[in-house]
């Protein structure tokens, strides 16, 4: 594929080949100090109004799985399975419990709209070749201490799918992150594969995970990419990846937000669906 770096872009030339080749790409120092506060700062504020009772914590319960099925167009709170005990009371204070929040965060919550919506992501999405950006779905993770728990090998198309693969996820570091407080691990240049599998809606609501190719992953060959804070990571929607248990004292605060081409067929199948009251949007 022939790049182009047009006037005024984001990315170098050499970055854009770096992207090609290995499906990622790291930008430090991408963001300013004063927004990634900001955005640290209201996810404690949303951590703080948050009410846990009540909540569907089971794992493999219906509730819990209705409550994740339904986040495409809201703002659901994630608690970390280790953090709950078995009658749904939390065994740590709520602000170490809390594993994610997701998924419309860049919708209805102005301090992450306003982060989102910005013309220089607008020109690092057309740099990366995405025509018709749509804005489909965002998470802010904190990654807690000890119990942080790891996010097994998988391809972002497993379970945001586009006909081509467009998906791009925008990996912002609000923390330090490195192999000690679970940084990511990637398969530089396996975004050339195909797919492995898909999570999909099945007929009758029901959900579950179509193995396309049950091949291993050579997890031996993977990367760890350790970033500063404020760094933006690149991953291409095929390449493989995975986040070990964070074991350390330390957070490990992000905040994801996954872009697709809007030029491309999104499948009815997909498990995250957005109402028509909340279409996807674009910068």
């Amino acid at each position: 594929m022939t790049h182009r770096h047009t006037a005024g872009g984001v990315l170098t030339p050499a970055q854009q080949d770096g992207w090609a080749r290995d499906g990622y790409l790291v930008l430090p120092d991408f963001i300013a100090e004063a927004d990634g506060a900001a955005l640290r700062r209201r996810a404690a504020e949303l951590v703080d109004a948050f009410e846990p009772v009540g909540m569907p914590v089971q794992l493999e319960s219906p509730e819990y799985e209705a409550y994740v099925l339904d986040a495409g167009d809201r703002i659901h709170y994630f608690l970390e399975p280790d953090a709950v005990a078995p009658d749904g009371t939390l065994l740590r204070p709520k602000h170490r419990a809390m594993g994610k929040i997701g998924r419309a965060l860049h919708d209805l919550d102005p301090v992450f709209d306003a982060f989102c919506r910005t013309p220089r992501l607008a020109t690092l999405a057309a740099d990366l070749e995405i025509r018709r950006p749509l804005l489909l779905q965002s998470q802010y993770i904190f990654k807690q201490p000890g119990i942080g728990r790891a996010f097994f090998v998988h391809q972002d198309a497993t379970f945001m799918v586009t006909e081509p693969p467009s998906v791009v996820a925008f990996w912002f570091a609000l923390e330090d992150a490195d192999e000690e407080n679970a940084c990511l691990h990637v398969l530089p240049g396996a975004h050339r594969s195909a797919l492995r599998s898909r999570f999909r809606r099945m007929d009758g609501g029901d959900s579950g995970v179509e193995v396309i190719d049950p091949t291993p992953w050579p997890e031996e060959r993977f990367v760890p990419v350790a970033v500063r804070r404020n760094s933006l990571l690149l991953m291409h929607a095929l390449l493989p990846h995975f986040s070990p248990e964070n074991r350390s004292h330390r957070t490990r605060e992000s905040y994801v937000l996954h872009v697709i081409d809007g030029t491309c067929r999104y499948p009815s199948d997909n498990w995250l669906r957005r109402g028509p009251e909340l279409p996807m949007q674009g910068f």
